[in-house]
């Protein structure tokens, strides 16, 4: 066995399982000796404005499956409740390791955490060593012929496929769909969390919290939410689950995916962003599906190709990490939108489900009641919000941020760019969803409508996508009174066009 360590410390972070695990393997390659620990971390627990936050409870639920696979190997799971920052120089002291390694996060604030725990191990002699986990490919992996970034999608999408195909898209060791087996490796040598091992939380019980198990949330300053009523199973098991049951319809996947009322996607976009599933695992399905099975190639194809839209957008991110307050297209920072008490009173509108546009307002039901969003309907009330109602996409993305149960800043930003036609390979900004025709067509007979709404439930499949077209008196009939029982709209479409071309006007102009 060739180490370079006595020992190591594994920090996990988006990647909380133990199979196919690339920190972990590594680490396993480079030190005799493993511990695993996890970090509440406080900077980014603190701000969240709900102590009742179902990805904090999503995440638990993933650690005590971690910690549990991790016991039967030998070992187990430290967590620590402080910031990160302080926790993990500390914790590396205190078990005297040499080596910490994690998966490589591309956020702006993960990488400035990164760089202050490096240079603070670094100052007590230790290494610090990252490992790509998340995506397929990263950074500079997949570039232009010139060896610049992509800022387009489809000619990315076809690069990433031929530099798979090229480097090896079987999932042997050594190429980008490798998986980091870990359990035949680790046997023996994980290291349970030493008796004793206590946190300096001041917000603990009794002034520290010890560090061996997974804390309730409540020893967090959190409480247990409705995710168990969610169809949205936790843990690495639960990300098993989905991924075989969906392999069962993924040949459905292209033609069922835009229609909210039936089971289309995949609903591992949870289980992506906390890593409770490798996103080598997923692309190597996909691709088995699409090179053994003909019925469903096509449905695979399409799926593996909104795998490598998180590619796109995590290396937008990279080289870019501008976007995350500013649009990736300067120009379109010149715009004008809707602020004060006008801006702040179609933006409550939107967020409270009471536009008067049932699609839009079943979306941000469903959002708000559950953390899910289908991705259509992102993409119908992104763009209802910045081109109807003229309100910054940044007012969405944030409320996006915290609502959203698979919240991922790469994606979400993309998603809210594109919407307002100020991103990478965004929507022109004169294609303008009409929120009725969208209805009309992706959720024809208005079932998603009646789930969310169901005081429209007595319209029938045509009207019920403009109720407010409807005559007084058989809305009447109908039990549902547009402006009473059910909003009037906020704004006419037509002129919410007209207003949004001439907002728009100043990209072409230069102001």
């Amino acid at each position: 066995m060739d180490t370079s360590f006595d020992s190591a410390l594994v920090w996990l972070r988006r990647d909380l399982r133990v199979d196919d695990h690339a920190a972990l393997h590594a680490a396993l390659s480079d030190a005799r000796r493993i511990w695993c620990a996890f970090v509440f971390d406080r900077d980014i627990l603190d701000p969240l404005p709900s102590r009742a936050d179902r990805r904090v409870e999503f995440i638990r639920d993933g650690l005590v499956e971690v910690d549990r696979e991790l016991r039967a190997l030998g070992g187990g799971l430290i967590v620590v409740h402080d910031r990160a920052t302080d926790a993990i120089p500390a914790l590396a002291a205190t078990l005297g390791v040499g080596l910490v390694v994690a998966a490589r996060d591309y956020e702006p604030a993960a990488v400035r955490r990164d760089t202050e725990v490096d240079a603070r191990l670094r100052a007590d002699g230790r290494r610090l060593r990252v490992v790509k986990d998340q995506v397929v490919f990263e950074a500079d992996e997949v570039m232009t012929g010139a060896g610049r970034p992509f800022s387009v999608f489809t000619p990315y999408r076809n690069a990433w496929r031929r530099r798979l195909d090229e480097a090896g898209a079987d999932g042997a060791p050594g190429t980008p769909l490798a998986q980091h087996p870990v359990r035949e490796l680790a046997r023996g040598r994980l290291s349970p969390p030493p008796s004793g091992l206590r946190s300096a939380d001041a917000d603990g019980p009794h002034g520290s919290a010890p560090l061996d198990g997974v804390p309730s949330l409540e020893a967090i300053g959190f409480e247990r939410t409705d995710l168990h009523r969610l169809a949205l199973p936790t843990g690495a098991s639960g990300g098993a689950r989905l991924l075989d049951e969906f392999l069962h319809r993924i040949g459905r996947y292209r033609d069922a995916r835009d229609y909210p009322a039936l089971k289309g996607p995949s609903y591992l976009s949870a289980h992506l962003r906390f890593g409770t599933v490798s996103i080598r695992t997923l692309a190597r399905e996909a691709l088995r599906v699409e090179r053994t099975d003909p019925p469903a190639a096509e449905g695979a194809r399409t799926w593996l190709s909104e795998l490598v839209w998180r590619d796109f957008y995590v290396q937008v991110l990279h080289h870019h990490p501008r976007v995350e307050t500013r649009s990736f297209r300067p120009e379109y920072d010149a715009i004008g939108w809707e602020d004060g008490a006008h801006g702040d009173a179609l933006f409550a509108a939107w967020a409270e489900a009471r536009t008067g546009y049932p699609l839009v307002d079943a979306a941000m039901t469903q959002l708000r009641t559950s953390g899910y969003m289908h991705n259509r309907l992102r993409m119908v009330t992104a763009s209802f919000l910045c081109k109807d109602l003229g309100v910054d996409w940044r007012r969405g993305e944030r409320l996006f941020a915290d609502l959203l149960n698979d919240y991922d800043l790469a994606a979400n930003n993309g998603g809210w760019q594109w919407a307002s036609s100020s991103g990478c390979d965004a929507q022109p900004y004169f294609r303008i969803f009409n929120p009725v025709t969208q209805s009309e067509k992706f959720d024809p007979k208005g079932a998603f409508i009646r789930r969310y709404l169901p005081q429209l439930a007595n319209y029938d499949d045509k009207r019920i996508h403009a109720p407010w077209l409807v005559p007084p008196a058989e809305q009447a009939r109908l039990g549902c009174v547009i402006g009473r029982d059910y909003p009037a709209p906020v704004v006419d479409h037509a002129q919410a066009r007209t207003r949004t071309l001439a907002r728009y006007a100043v990209v072409k102009t230069g102001g």
